[in-house]
């Protein structure tokens, strides 16, 4: 699935992952990783759309292992995290939300936790996250503090 009306940048995904590979080459020799690193001429960059999503596609390999307290198991792979992002922020723009927009994320550690991020940062919306331990008032206090426009939260 991909989103509507992506803000992804052609080109900027290859420029990434080359300066990425000359570093990881490089870790044990900072000199010469100094040296030689020179960074991206990129004019915009969204990670998710530019990075995440092209290298998760296709790529059934585990992005995320959620383990609960009960030791019950959820695996998920960076092609599925890819798809269920994509539908989230899908449902966020229909929703109004809009690049720039403060996003309160106010969810445990669950999937839709990880959804509602890339989704934000596919968006370009800001992500504020909020424990699900917060009083009503410290919420409240964020939510006006923050310019909050949209909160993702559990029932």
């Amino acid at each position: 699935m991909q989103i509507s009306h992506p803000i992804s940048h052609p080109g900027t995904h290859a420029s990434f992952v080359q300066a990425r590979d000359l570093l990881q080459r490089h870790r044990t020799d900072y000199a010469r990783a100094y040296a030689d690193f020179r960074w991206p001429a990129l004019d915009r960059f969204n990670w998710a759309l530019d990075y995440f999503d092209p290298m998760a596609q296709g790529n059934d390999a585990t992005a995320l292992w959620i383990v609960e307290e009960d030791g019950s198991e959820a695996r998920y792979s960076f092609a599925d995290m890819a798809q269920r992002s994509a539908r989230m922020a899908n449902f966020l723009r229909a929703g109004g939300v809009a690049r720039g927009d403060r996003v309160l994320l106010m969810l445990p550690n669950c999937i839709e936790l990880w959804d509602a991020m890339l989704a934000c940062i596919k968006l370009g919306a800001v992500m504020i996250p909020a424990t699900t331990l917060l009083t009503p008032t410290d919420l409240q206090d964020r939510i006006v503090r923050g310019g909050v426009r949209h909160v993702i939260c559990l029932p």
